[in-house]
């Protein structure tokens, strides 16, 4: 009877022998908590697509840090939802509006924990609910959406924001931002380029926890799903005009863009497990269709393995607390 010369099954044949020899390692300091604060709540709000996620007041959302900090997550994203929205996008850049104040209370309560990043970007601070101001015939106005997005980022840099995550798809957008920054003197903040976001289905979920007030869609300024090689010239063109980490978003569904954006920049590389995603599995667990602990971890492990150098995702905390008490 003959027998392989390879036998890789040596590999596998018990816990601590997969353990040492496992390729790709998922750590609590490379996962990132989106989090939602809405103005004017004096306690936090279930958002029913995405269970066990809310909308914070002020006060649930310093206590939600903490408890992030303590588990060893390496940063938390900030969205505002603020109480009136205009044209413009006005409270975006307010320094009492709602994202800012917020930013400054959780940069307060964290202290170097972890990384205080916000998300920089119009569409929930707009009436229309798009990422930038419309010009007359109802399309996006990318310059003038520009001046809005470095006002922005001051005010987030100004209310001590370590990190601003450009989501909003404008042209150039990372180089007038980081433009405006170094020219107030905010040569330390932290640039993370939403680099290859695509129009997806799989946000569906977030617009119900930011109130999202969309009226049409987003396919003329975000990433069309066919497209594997325009996501990598969005990033490398970040790259070239200073971001210090480009973002593929969704995560899951554009895998093979993630490894070729990993493999083609040489700055760290994100990404974002989005509002759908994370419903999909809860939604399935929650009728007893697949384990949750063991899918939720299958899931971010393979977003590490596909090239993600860091994931943000809504199970950060509890994630984080399983790697730390080793289950």
């Amino acid at each position: 009877m003959s027998f392989p010369e390879t036998r890789l099954r040596r590999l596998r044949q018990s816990a601590p022998v997969r353990a040492l020899v496992r390729e790709t390692s998922l750590e609590p300091r490379q996962l990132v908590l989106p989090m939602f604060v809405r103005e004017g709540l004096s306690s936090p709000v279930a958002i029913g697509s995405m269970p066990g996620v809310v909308q914070h007041s002020i006060d649930s959302l310093k206590a939600a840090v903490a408890d992030a900090a303590e588990a060893g997550v390496g940063g938390v994203m900030l969205f505002g939802v603020p109480a009136v929205r205009d044209a413009r996008g006005s409270g975006a850049d307010d320094p009492h509006g709602i994202l800012n104040i917020a930013t400054e209370a959780v940069v307060r309560e964290a202290g170097d924990a972890l990384v205080v990043q916000t998300d920089l970007c119009l569409d929930e601070f707009t009436d229309h609910g798009h990422c930038g101001v419309l010009a007359a015939d109802g399309s996006v106005d990318n310059d003038a959406t520009l001046e809005r997005y470095t006002a922005m980022a001051l005010a987030q840099a100004r209310a001590g924001s370590h990190l601003l995550g450009l989501s909003g798809m404008m042209d150039g957008q990372v180089a007038a931002i980081r433009a405006a920054l170094d020219g107030e003197g905010f040569t330390g903040t932290l640039l993370l380029a939403y680099a290859a976001k695509y129009a997806s289905a799989f946000y569906g979920p977030f617009r119900e926890a930011v109130d999202s007030q969309l009226q049409g869609d987003r396919r003329a300024y975000q990433l069309d799903a066919g497209n594997r090689r325009e996501g990598v010239r969005e990033a490398l063109v970040d790259e070239a005009e200073g971001a210090d980490i480009v973002m593929v978003k969704p995560a899951m569904a554009f895998l093979d863009v993630l490894r070729e954006v990993r493999d083609a920049v040489r700055i760290p590389v994100w990404a974002y497990q989005v509002s759908g995603e994370y419903a999909m599995i809860e939604a399935a667990a929650a009728n007893g269709w697949l384990d949750r602990r063991a899918a939720v971890m299958e899931s971010l492990l393979s977003i590490r393995r596909a090239g993600a150098d860091a994931v943000l995702t809504y199970w950060a905390t509890e994630a984080a607390g399983w790697l730390r008490d080793g289950r």
